[in-house]
């Protein structure tokens, strides 16, 4: 990418499009357009087109009319274990749906280079720890995200599919838990970080009776259409709902499984890194030893797969020491329940990430700074 070359960050309002905008455009590229699904973010120099990517039309018609060089695929539906296990069909359906349309038209259209975006969850559930890209599809997934995981697959493999086929520069890279500005702080559909920093903020306002700060956090992420608006009986109602009491905070499962967080802004270098550095064929060259240049059989007599990268920060820690931690950044005294009768999910998930490192890359925000960088932005927001 050069700084006027022209693209397309799709999904660019999420946790991981809405960084990657900022990061290109804090890096000089002065030709950037992203879409967005329903309320356009005030970011100015930023063309927003505002579209369903699920619909082929339309998706169609951006592409014609855009034409982007380069495009960044980081539209999709999230959400953590909750969400993940109740709205299983509409996990599955609306990521092959974006992913199918944006993916054909940038073949369709011609684009230099595509980044697909997946999830380390795309890996079976009980892997060999740390995770290696190779361990794809090597044992059963965790079943609470199984669609999702399984429409992400789809994706890395359409990706290669398209590469091995066709000739296309598609690369895909599967970041872990993400965390930053811009979250998701919705308790019912949240990822675990951003639903402990709400829940231990939100309980810390409620024991030191704090309704002013609890009505105004709810006027900004009402929980079930319930806002500050609503009277003092319904709101405590909501709160206890999800775990939120006086003095105590539920969290879901022991506290026992282990997980790696990536702060977003991290995770948006890293992208941007690998797009100006990297193509398919470099992977091709650094896992199989194939020259596309000149070794034009090999795609048929070789069977090219994991051609993905993860990105992370190959360190972990419980989901105990994470609320501990968090509760220690937001100053909350009062105390924790581990409801074992909740599901623990996936008992550690930890990335390899030498295949990222040996490409030039590494993290460099340290998980309290960037928890504390979080709940600034989330104060203030």
């Amino acid at each position: 990418m050069d700084k006027k070359s022209k693209i397309l960050v799709c999904g660019g309002t999420g946790l991981v499009g809405s960084t990657i905008v900022k990061k290109l455009f804090e890096k000089g590229y002065e030709n950037i357009t992203a879409t967005y699904h329903s309320k356009q973010p005030n970011i100015d120099n930023i063309q927003w087109v505002q579209i369903d990517l699920k619909d082929k039309q339309k998706t169609e018609e951006l592409f014609a009319k855009e034409k982007p060089e380069y495009v960044f695929l980081a539209a999709a539906k999230v959400g953590g274990i909750m969400a993940n296990n109740i709205y299983r069909a509409d996990f599955i359906y609306e990521n092959l749906e974006i992913q199918n349309s944006v993916i054909y038209n940038a073949y369709k259209y011609n684009v230099k280079k595509l980044m697909f975006l997946g999830s380390t969850c795309i890996y079976p559930k009980n892997c060999p720890q740390p995770i290696k890209e190779e361990y794809l599809l090597t044992g059963e997934l965790e079943y609470t995200n199984e669609p999702y995981a399984i429409a992400k697959i789809a994706g890395i493999k359409m990706c290669e599919s398209f590469n091995l086929q066709y000739g296309t520069n598609f690369i895909s890279v599967m970041p872990t838990n993400l965390y930053g500005p811009n979250d998701n702080f919705d308790l019912e559909t949240s990822h675990v970080l951003p639903a402990l920093l709400r829940k231990i903020y939100l309980g810390k306002c409620l024991d030191e009776d704090n309704f002013e700060a609890i009505c105004k956090d709810l006027d900004k992420n009402p929980i079930e259409g319930i806002d500050g608006d609503a009277d003092k009986e319904t709101i405590l109602q909501i709160l206890s709902k999800y775990g939120i009491t006086k003095g105590q905070i539920e969290i879901w499962g022991s506290g026992k499984p282990r997980r790696e967080f990536l702060y977003s802004e991290d995770m948006a270098d890293a992208c941007v890194y690998l797009m100006e550095r990297i193509d398919f064929k470099d992977i091709l060259q650094e896992q199989y030893g194939i020259n596309t240049t000149c070794d034009v059989t090999a795609y048929t007599t070789k069977e090219v797969r994991n051609t993905h990268i993860n990105i992370g920060t190959g360190e972990d820690i419980s989901i105990k020491e994470l609320a501990h931690l968090i509760k220690d950044i937001v100053g909350y005294n009062g105390s924790f329940y581990f409801n074992t009768s909740k599901p623990d999910g996936t008992m550690r998930k930890v990335t390899d990430v030498s295949k990222l490192h040996a490409l030039g890359w590494r993290h460099t925000t340290k998980l309290e700074e960037g928890i504390r960088r979080m709940f600034a932005w989330y104060r203030t927001k």
